[in-house]
């Protein structure tokens, strides 16, 4: 069984995120969202809320095959457990590329496993530090997101 864990701290989760879990449920018989604590950043929201937003959204969609979990541990120790078969990245230019492909070195020489990339495509300018900030102003950003997340960033305000 192939199995593709894409990590992230999804803060919040964009279009762009939901294009690579689409992409990446045709190709993986399962595919593992993980929400995870990243040491390097603040969360805006809660790991909890955008677990239910992304599982309704999941379910919304018909993507049987993905399923979502939270973790406070190394991404690789959590795809291990997993029994992860690749890590899935998606990237949106040569800046995420470079960036992404010294983790993945790292990570296949800890884990052995390997990580696919998969190109965002359209959605490439979006990332969730600029949906926050136009949220922030007041902007509409409902083209940038998913209806599940939209309607979370709406009712809560950020941690």
């Amino acid at each position: 069984m192939k199995i593709g864990f894409y990590a992230g701290s999804f803060d919040p989760f964009t279009n762009g995120h939901l294009h690579v879990v689409k992409r990446s449920a045709e190709l993986f018989d399962k595919v593992i969202i993980g929400i995870g604590i990243n040491s390097q950043k603040s969360r805006r929201y809660h790991q909890d809320i955008i677990k239910q937003a992304i599982e309704k959204l999941l379910k919304r969609e018909n993507l049987d095959n993905v399923s979502v979990i939270l973790y406070s541990d190394l991404s690789i120790s959590i795809a291990k457990q997993q029994d992860t078969t690749f890590f899935i990245r998606g990237i949106r230019n040569g800046m995420d590329y470079d960036y992404e492909e010294n983790i993945a070195l790292i990570n296949e020489e800890l884990s052995g496993i390997d990580t696919i990339y998969i190109r965002a495509g359209k959605y490439g300018a979006i990332s969730s530090s600029i949906v926050s900030e136009f949220m922030n102003y007041g902007q509409d950003i409902s083209n940038l997101v998913p209806q599940e997340i939209y309607e979370i960033m709406l009712k809560n305000k950020p941690l």
